[in-house]
């Protein structure tokens, strides 16, 4: 079993900070807590119990979303004998 990662995607900016769109990144490890990274000027890491209290926080009533991203296969990381999951963006880069 692998974390499984997701972005949050907010479609109306209820607080006037983030903006709209994709606002976060996260994965859920398999214990069931997250972590959650924020976008933005002001980019901050924040680690939650589980999915649901994030978006019992951040979901304002359905106008934030998770979308959740479809597991790449794991790659070598250069010097290391650790595999670790590649972003899908970074094979376009």
């Amino acid at each position: 079993m692998k974390p499984q990662t997701f972005e949050l995607v907010r479609y109306t900016d209820i607080s006037g900070v983030s903006g709209t769109g994709i606002v976060a990144e996260g994965c859920v490890f398999t214990d069931g807590s997250v972590a959650l990274r924020w976008h933005g000027d002001n980019p901050s890491t924040a680690i939650w119990p589980d999915i649901d209290s994030v978006l019992a926080v951040h979901g304002h009533c359905g106008a934030t979303v998770i979308r959740w991203l479809e597991v790449s296969e794991l790659e070598p990381t250069i010097g290391s004998r650790r595999r670790t999951r590649r972003h899908p963006a970074a094979a376009t880069a």
